[in-house]
């Protein structure tokens, strides 16, 4: 059997108040191609299919368009909620959507109900994991301890392997959560290295870590056990690629939605089941960049006239200035050789030392001139005045002393 992992669609998102869906309907088209092509048997959707509770209209048509396509190339498709969808929204009339092969996952209860798909090999069992919010199911289950997603998804994954035994045969578990490559809950700096491994740096016990909201989970709590599965884990909520073992994976969202994403791959990973008692095998597809996003530094003359950013000037510019003085009206110059600039950023190269002097100690026995100077020295990171400035300065005062 032939999976594609994918997840974090964000329907609706919008990036730096551009709208997102033309370019995702992009590449939604793209991702169908890659199931017509490898022959893929089931599409995976790791949660927040939408990026509001309340999508709108064209968001809907969105999703219907690319499930109708994912289905006619000949895939089951199989999503999950995440924490930016309503449960209530994305699982409205799933009952009749199932019927046409498309599995929409939002309720708890639904974790125990696994989508049994067939293959030369036998059956297998996939366990979609809607996102579980501790405190909104721990009054399900009184008799456990449900206070972190820690807790949540470690009761649920031992409820998943018991079923899965039970059932026999090959099991894959899809979950929107923040796992990382730690056995105790101690801390992280953060998951998802730019090489696609897990970069994970312990932290003193007593300080909470999160994403995006959602409190981390250790990987053990997906290990594969000697006797039963998971023989795959498809994960959500990362926008970033990141392996964190051979069989449990973060596929990343399908657009760059920011900045520090930028020349991160898009794509998702194309899982191959063998028989049961078998690993997984795994590979990269890309999908297409439609916009590429790019963070060009310089002074602002060097933004506008250098000839080595010209093969940037359609993408999406971060732009951070050097200039020591902030230029005037400097969006509206750099949108004109970068129409897609977004922002922009002042990062002198020298910046000037405050000091510890108060104002008075820095102005005390110093001329009205010598005071401009110092001011727009400190406010302009110790570029203080021109010749012309200081001309300009010279006749105020001296026609201020006149008049007096």
């Amino acid at each position: 059997m032939r999976i594609l992992h994918t997840s974090d669609w964000h329907i609706g998102r919008t990036f730096h108040g551009h709208s997102t869906l033309a370019a995702l309907r992009e590449v939604l088209g793209a991702l169908v191609d890659i199931v017509r092509t490898q022959s893929v048997d089931v599409v995976l959707v790791a949660g927040d299919i939408f990026d509001s509770a309340s999508p709108a209209a064209d968001n809907y048509t969105v999703l219907t368009d690319a499930l109708r396509d994912i289905r006619s190339a000949g895939a089951t498709v199989i999503m999950t909620s995440g924490n930016h969808d309503s449960a209530t929204r994305l699982g409205f009339q799933s009952e009749f959507a199932q019927l046409a092969g498309i599995h929409i996952v939002t309720r708890e209860e639904q974790h125990l109900e696994p989508i049994t798909l067939q293959d030369d090999a036998g059956p297998v069992h996939i366990y979609g994991i809607p996102y579980l919010e501790p405190s909104l199911i721990r009054h399900r289950y009184p008799q456990e301890q449900l206070r972190t997603h820690t807790q949540v998804l470690g009761f649920v994954m031992d409820r998943i392997r018991a079923d899965a035994a039970e059932r026999g045969g090959r099991s894959v578990v899809m979950s929107h959560s923040f796992v990382v490559g730690v056995e105790e809950p101690a801390a992280s700096d953060g998951v998802g290295a730019a090489d696609g491994s897990a970069a994970v740096t312990a932290l003193p016990p007593e300080r909470d870590i999160t994403a995006g909201g959602l409190d981390f989970v250790p990987l053990s709590v997906f290990a594969k056990t000697e006797f039963v599965g998971p023989e795959y884990v498809a994960l959500g909520h990362i926008h970033g690629r990141s392996t964190l073992a051979p069989n449990v994976r973060y596929s990343g969202a399908p657009l760059h939605y920011s900045f520090s994403e930028a020349g991160k791959p898009r794509g998702g990973w194309l899982v191959d089941l063998g028989p049961a008692g078998t690993d997984a095998s795994t590979s990269w597809v890309d999908l297409p960049v439609p916009r590429r996003l790019t963070v060009l530094t310089g002074t602002l003359d060097e933004l506008l006239t250098d000839d080595a950013h010209a093969d940037h000037e359609q993408d999406w510019i971060a732009a951070q200035l050097t200039d020591q003085v902030r230029p005037l009206d400097g969006m509206r110059r750099l949108q004109k050789r970068f129409p897609y600039c977004v922002t922009l950023e002042h990062r002198p190269t020298i910046v000037a030392d405050a000091g510890t002097q108060s104002y008075t100690q820095r102005v005390a026995a110093k001329s009205d001139a010598e005071i401009v100077d110092g001011f727009l020295s400190f406010v302009r990171n110790g570029v203080g005045a021109s010749d012309y400035e200081r001309g300009v300065v010279s006749e105020l005062l001296t026609d201020e002393d006149l008049a007096s």
